[in-house]
């Protein structure tokens, strides 16, 4: 698992679906907050932060979006992709009241993998889907 400690920039891949109705703020506030998925993350230090949509099933727009931020990070700024991680947003990874967790799963760290670039699972632990989890509501 890639170490927070060790990264300049984190890409929130958010669902492109469920990006039509959410708008990304809990996610970024949990970075900010360093919660949640980004508790690691230290805070007392500028960490950078983007949030992208996969594109659309099947998520291979991912992979073109992120070989572009690369090439263009590292020739503007020359931050390279070790610096680099893309944290999976939870609408794709856990079940809650958006969906079930991305079906693309797997393909979409396959991509990833390929780059080079490090993943982490997980922004927003929302209270209500964890007690959903625990009560078996929902299943990741």
């Amino acid at each position: 698992m890639a170490d927070p400690a060790n990264k300049d920039y984190v890409v929130v891949l958010q669902c492109h679906i469920v990006k039509e109705r959410c708008p990304g703020y809990l996610c970024e506030k949990a970075f900010h907050e360093r919660t949640g998925g980004f508790a690691e993350y230290p805070k007392d230090r500028v960490i950078r932060y983007l949030n992208i949509t996969c594109g659309g099933c099947c998520g291979r727009a991912s992979h073109r979006k992120l070989t572009n931020l690369l090439r263009t990070i590292a020739k503007k700024e020359g931050i390279t992709k070790d610096r680099i991680v893309v944290q999976l947003s939870s609408c794709m990874v856990k079940d809650n009241y958006h969906a079930p967790p991305c079906p693309h799963l797997d393909y979409l760290r396959t991509l990833i993998g390929r780059i080079g670039i490090d993943v982490r699972d997980g922004t927003v632990l929302n209270e209500k889907s964890e007690q959903r989890r625990k009560g078996g509501t929902y299943h990741r």
